[in-house]
């Protein structure tokens, strides 16, 4: 099974459901710190909490947090839970809208994508969302925005996945498409 390091507790629900008995970790302070000071503040800590994870698994050990994606992926054997979604929307091609919700995950993500070959992308925050008692409603609103502007919808991040059933067009989200990836 995998083991999943988590900086929101809903993540980790979803990831469990999607793949019942994984081993989660869940650290906010890794987003909080990373938001305030850079992802390379916490690479230490990033670090140091996948090799808890790689101690009680066998399986793969996955980041859930696209903002600290790049420092978790310097871990050997680590992967990014939105890698298999960038992957697919490199298959897709076309243009790529991304939604975000946090600034911090703009670059990541952004650089993500272009590593698995996306080239044409539009991006847009989903702004006032993050800790919104609307979350979900913003981002599918954002998603909306960006039809007219993309062949393909990328929810960047994993947090995101529960605004897919808001819409009435398909959108790439990280939770599902990791759990296929992780399960072949």
């Amino acid at each position: 099974m995998p083991a999943f390091l988590h900086t929101a507790p809903a993540v980790a629900e979803t990831m469990e459901r999607l793949l019942p008995g994984s081993v989660h970790l869940v650290d906010e302070s890794l987003l909080v710190d990373a938001r305030s000071s850079g992802p390379d503040a916490v690479a230490g800590r990033v670090a140091a909490r996948l090799a808890q994870l790689q101690e009680q698994t066998d399986g793969p050990v996955v980041v859930s947090c696209s903002t600290i994606g790049d420092v978790a992926e310097r871990t050997p054997g680590v992967i990014r839970i939105d890698r298999p979604m960038a992957r697919r929307a490199a298959e897709l091609g076309g243009r790529v809208g991304v939604v975000v919700a946090l600034e911090s995950t703009i670059e990541p993500t952004t650089r993500l994508l272009r590593e698995e070959g996306v080239g044409d992308m539009v991006v847009r925050l989903a702004e006032g969302a993050w800790g919104s008692g609307d979350y979900l409603e913003r981002i599918a609103e954002t998603a909306r925005s960006l039809t007219p502007e993309a062949d393909v919808i990328v929810l960047a991040q994993a947090s995101m996945a529960g605004a897919a059933g808001l819409l009435d067009f398909p959108v790439l989200t990280s939770p599902e498409i990791a759990a296929e990836f992780l399960t072949r």
